[in-house]
């Protein structure tokens, strides 16, 4: 079975000063695989990222809450992380495998840090996984447009750490 997991789609990430590129598509499309997931029977993960006490992103900041664009149910499993790899020190593996997961769907944000690292980290775990090539993004960095990073992400590790596929190919059954 697959899980969605879906990474940092918070409020200082999507509504912060720096703007996602494409990030209404990207609401869209979460929202979309959410409701494929749900359709399934297939188990959804949101992960939220927080840093240490005293900083703008500490646990219980604001800027950490999930943006209320996304269409949850309630029936989503939420969990914090502290590493740009979702596995790093949050019990994600050991809660997927639970849920019967063989492998994992993955989009969100950012590409370059956390969506990166968690499809390289899942493959190295064991998981089957699918990078919805579509489903994730960045902003602009003084050496690259956010729409060439997403582009270079989704032809780096397609094959050897991930499947890439754009959310309207995707199916969960």
């Amino acid at each position: 079975m697959n899980v969605l997991l879906i990474l940092d789609i918070q409020v200082g990430l999507v509504h912060g000063p720096d703007k996602p590129w494409r990030c209404k598509e990207l609401l869209e499309t979460v929202n979309s695989l959410m409701e494929k997931a749900r359709s399934a029977g297939a188990p959804i993960f949101l992960a939220r990222h927080v840093g240490p006490v005293g900083t703008p992103i500490e646990p219980g900041s604001p800027l950490t809450s999930l943006v209320p664009e996304l269409k949850l149910s309630g029936a989503e499993v939420v969990f914090e992380k502290r590493r740009p790899n979702a596995f790093e020190m949050t019990e994600l593996a050991g809660s997927l495998r639970s849920h019967g997961a063989s492998g994992v769907v993955i989009t969100g944000m950012k590409t370059q840090y956390c969506v990166d690292s968690t499809c390289r980290a899942a493959r190295d775990l064991g998981f089957d996984v699918v990078l919805i090539g579509d489903g994730h993004t960045c902003s602009d960095t003084a050496v690259m447009k956010a729409e060439d990073i997403v582009a270079h992400h989704n032809a780096t590790p397609d094959g050897p750490f991930c499947h890439v596929v754009r959310a309207d190919e995707w199916s969960f059954h």
